[in-house]
């Protein structure tokens, strides 16, 4: 099995900044694409940021130029770097991994969620 923690969720001011995090753990092989999404109440789900395993990133247009997406493929860890937070990023904040685990199955796991509030 492979899990995700996240951390870094809050409270911030509007124009303020949070950092998110994500350690993925347990029977890997390898991490294909991993990504962040957010929900906020009465909405869907949304990609808010993906990056692959060789560092290709793609961005919800509402967040670029503000958000940035990385990732530390030696400690199997996906970050979100927010800036410019503006009170409609509030939202839980879900990380997601996909790729396959050490017996060749494939995996499509997400976080428990992060909540992220931004006042105006």
């Amino acid at each position: 099995q492979v899990q995700l923690v996240e951390s870094g969720g809050g409270l911030a001011q509007a124009g303020g900044s949070l950092r998110l995090s994500c350690a993925a753990s347990g029977n890997i092989l390898s991490i294909n694409d991993m990504g962040w999404y957010r929900q906020a109440p009465g909405k869907q789900r949304e990609l808010v940021a993906a990056i692959t395993s060789g560092g290709s990133t793609n961005y919800a247009d509402s967040v670029k130029g503000r958000f940035t997406i990385s990732r530390d493929n030696a400690k199997n860890m996906v970050y979100l770097q927010m800036n410019s937070l503006k009170p409609e990023d509030t939202a839980v904040y879900n990380c997601n991994a996909r790729g396959r685990q050490r017996i060749g199955v494939p995996y499509d796991v997400w976080g428990q969620g992060t909540q992220v509030t931004v006042s105006s």
